[in-house]
């Protein structure tokens, strides 16, 4: 049997439960900051909602319609399975705290849901929010993500994310001293962001107290800012190959803390609404390509981290 070369998220489940568990992804109505006009307009250049949005995903369905539909899509494969709840659409710390409240514990209320984990912004988690999850991780399993993006301002800027890596950081900090999980999301590609700085981007989030991260490929989507502006300028960007990308993130995966949780490492929107880069690759496939890349390089988690 191989030995793991970075610390998969399934190994870190299969420690905390006795079952095997799924997330079930929810769209449970919430809007966002920069869409809005509270923090900007139009949202962030790279976003469509639509890529990772399933079908049961619908907002006129209930938190627990959602839940039950899921289940029933992964049941059919793994009779005994356990679930957590993942409210990914769009800001989900995004409004009043009684509503907020009240759709996270109806999610925990859906029989065999043992945990949920809530994707949001760095900039929307006031400190009376942080007093409910830090009370609500003494009785069930948490995960706060926070979309990071880049460690760059510049790039965070030109992407219309609407708040600094300062503020992502703060917040890391603040929700990881609740001793809630805290994980990160990044893009790799992001237009002006060379090798050299996303190897660098590596170590900047080491050091801060996360639990969890996923990465993922830049992709460009109809209908977004940023598809029109590769059609313009389209010398500002390098779509990696799927080769390139591989070898991308097994240098960056041995500059990352080794006890990280690295959750994946790619994301696929649907073919219907994808400009580029198409590599013709199921996630687990290139999991699999990344796999078997750290084999021949002698490869793993931290090889080349050094604590700063």
């Amino acid at each position: 049997m191989n030995t793991p070369r970075y610390n998969e998220l399934s190994a870190y489940l299969s420690a905390h439960f006795p079952f095997k568990v799924q997330k079930i992804s929810l769209n449970a109505g919430f809007t966002c900051p920069n869409r809005d006009g509270t923090v900007g307009y139009g949202g962030c250049t790279y976003c469509n909602n639509q890529t990772f949005n399933p079908a049961y995903c619908k907002t006129e369905k209930t938190v627990t319609q959602q839940l039950e539909e899921g289940k029933q899509f992964f049941a059919r494969k793994y009779p005994d399975m356990k679930y957590l709840a993942y409210f990914q659409a769009y800001t989900n710390t995004y409004g009043e705290l009684q509503e907020l409240k009240r759709k996270y514990e109806e999610a925990l209320q859906v029989p065999d849901v043992v945990g949920i984990v809530i994707g949001t912004r760095p900039d929307c988690m006031p400190d009376e929010l942080l007093d409910y999850l830090e009370e609500l991780n003494r009785r069930s399993f948490l995960i706060v993500e926070y979309g990071v993006e880049s460690t760059d301002n510049d790039t965070l800027k030109r992407i219309n994310r609407g708040h600094s890596f300062e503020v992502a950081a703060d917040a890391i900090r603040k929700t990881a001293e609740r001793n809630i999980r805290v994980g990160a999301h990044i893009i790799l590609g992001l237009p002006g962001e060379t090798r050299e700085m996303l190897i660098q981007q590596a170590g900047v989030l080491s050091s801060l107290p996360l639990t969890t991260l996923k990465l993922h490929q830049l992709q460009l989507i109809k209908g977004t800012r940023m598809a029109a502006e590769y059609e313009s300028r389209p010398q500002d960007f390098h779509l990696y190959t799927a080769d390139e990308y591989i070898d991308l993130v097994i240098d960056y995966i041995e500059h990352l803390r080794p006890d990280m949780v690295l959750e994946r490492f790619v994301s696929q929107s649907p073919k219907e609404l994808l400009i580029a880069p198409d590599w013709g690759l199921k996630n687990h496939e290139f999991t699999d390509k990344v796999k078997k890349r750290m084999r021949e390089r002698d490869s793993w988690q931290g090889k080349n981290y050094s604590v700063k």
